[in-house]
């Protein structure tokens, strides 16, 4: 299980540019805004998501300004009804407490399962992913944490998500 210096440890070992940006524990968007310490735009927000099976999970990563019609996610997703997971279904799947989630998460998901889906418009962007840990935030180029997504072997996609 990878906690915060193991994303760090693994980012390095892959020999990805990255910076570090440590911080009190921040738990919403809302946090992370009123800290002051990100421009705005840098900071993705990501959705735990299972349908109505619970046989799918889903991780949406989307700007962090941008809200989501789950009705209109679930059929961009070709899924039943969405709701968010459980923080034991955050645990079971992603080795992650709720606050901490994001695509570094995914490579806890032994089973690779978990099916992961970047907006479209984070895309060429630096962009700030907790490491695990909602203590911190690495900031890299999109392309490189979805690259890390594909090699672990998680179905992996973009997505047109527009602003609501």
């Amino acid at each position: 299980m990878l906690d915060k210096q193991g994303v760090i440890a693994y980012l390095k070992e892959e020999g990805l540019e990255f910076r570090v940006i440590e911080h009190t524990a921040m738990y919403t968007m809302e946090e992370l805004d009123a800290s002051g310490l990100f421009p705005k735009g840098l900071i993705a927000k990501n959705l735990f998501l299972r349908n109505a099976q619970g046989n799918r999970h889903f991780l949406v990563v989307l700007e962090g300004s941008k809200q989501v019609d789950l009705k209109a996610l679930r059929t961009a997703l070709g899924t039943s009804r969405l709701s968010f997971a459980s923080a034991e279904r955050l645990w079971e799947h992603l080795a992650l407490k709720p606050g901490s989630v994001g695509p570094f998460g995914v490579l806890n998901n032994e089973a690779k399962d978990v099916e992961v889906w970047f907006d479209r418009d984070l895309a060429g962007r630096d962009v700030g992913f907790h490491p695990n840990d909602n203590t911190a935030t690495v900031v890299l180029p999109c392309e490189k944490a979805a690259e890390l997504v594909r090699k672990h072997g998680n179905p992996f996609s973009y997505l047109d998500l527009p602003q609501m």
